[in-house]
């Protein structure tokens, strides 16, 4: 295998991800690369497995750009799998006044109306996206995670700092997604007539100008917040509460229930905030007219006054299908990808 310096990191990324996009895509299928600049896979991931398996106090913490690169690669993976439900969601917070159908009843409707095409409308933006999302998600965590332990003189995560961190990422991550939130909505409503996403990019700068892209900016920060917060808040918590894994097939089975779990907390706490941002996002702007959903904790009582507390979590059936066990294929992912890393990038990182 090949010894890379941190340095060379930059130079060995194709290497690395190659493989572990095509383990991910084939499920393990034995690829070989043998030439005197590449590794074995099948030793690479026997190796990555084995050190996932040993107590990790002594690694030192690895670059930002692998742990962007490792957020990258599960963001990518779980938009794939699980968009359609993202569309079916959207659909139902758009809806307003008493939902007409369930998430079964939607799936249907969209197919019968629209064609199965359309659950996959609006998949682009949200894809161009997911990469620098996902990647900002987990290296801005591992960036305040450090920061905090910094300020604070802790040796060690606990609770309240996962807290706080995770939040602090999702405001970090916030910034990143708007404009590609705002064209997904735009496309995913059955209303629309937008050609491509392009095509709402051009409409919305030119009636509003180029500010217009980040319409529903302050919802989406605090969507972004409370999820985050609830994610990476309750991983430490869940993982702190399992069993000490002593095996590999351990800690995969320990990430996945931590993130599974913190996938559904994050969901439950930020279903009202992402109803409003859809609300806004969906609107049409009329001219001299004031819209109705403007910022998002009056939003939130408006809906609350006029439609019921229910209507504050629509769409969180599909919502909760996505991102609990997307949360759970997000860090099995992240934690799989960062150990390819550590086992190219050698001590001391192993």
């Amino acid at each position: 295998m090949v010894r890379v310096s941190r340095s060379d990191l930059l130079k060995v990324l194709p290497h690395i991800l190659s493989p572990a996009v095509s383990w991910f895509s084939s499920s393990l299928y034995p690829l070989s690369l043998t030439s005197r600049n590449h590794f074995k896979v099948e030793g690479l991931l026997a190796s990555v497995f084995a050190e996932m398996s040993t107590p990790n106090t002594q690694k030192k913490p690895l670059p930002f750009i692998a742990n962007f690169t490792a957020g990258a690669i599960a963001g990518v993976s779980e938009i794939l799998t699980f968009y359609p439900l993202d569309v079916v969601k959207t659909r139902m917070q758009l809806e307003t006044g008493k939902s007409k159908h369930g998430l079964v009843g939607a799936f249907q409707t969209i197919i019968k109306e629209e064609g199965a095409g359309r659950l996959y409308r609006g998949l682009v933006p949200p894809l161009l996206l997911e990469a620098p999302k996902r990647a900002t998600k987990f290296a801005a965590n591992d960036f305040w995670g450090k920061t905090y332990l910094s300020l604070t003189g802790e040796s060690k995560m606990n609770q309240q700092l996962a807290i706080l961190t995770g939040s602090s990422a999702g405001a970090t991550e916030s910034f990143v997604v708007v404009p590609f939130e705002l064209v997904k909505i735009k496309l995913q409503d059955k209303s629309s007539t937008f050609a491509g996403p392009m095509d709402v990019v051009r409409q919305i700068i030119r009636k509003d100008g180029v500010l217009g892209l980040y319409a529903g900016m302050e919802a989406t920060f605090w969507r972004h917040l409370w999820w985050n917060a609830g994610y990476f808040g309750c991983i430490f918590k869940v993982r702190e509460m399992l069993p000490k894994p002593e095996t590999n097939g351990a800690r995969l089975r320990n990430d996945l229930i931590a993130g599974t779990v913190g996938g559904f907390v994050g969901t439950a706490l930020n279903t009202p905030f992402d109803v409003v941002k859809s609300r806004i996002q969906g609107a049409e702007k009329i001219p001299g007219v004031a819209p109705k959903y403007n910022w998002t904790y009056p939003g939130i009582y408006t809906i609350f006054r006029e439609e019921g507390a229910a209507a504050l979590y629509k769409g969180f059936v599909p919502k909760v299908l996505r991102l609990a066990p997307g949360g759970g294929v997000l860090l099995l992912v992240v934690e799989f990808t960062l150990g390819i890393f550590r086992k190219a990038l050698g001590p001391p990182y192993i």
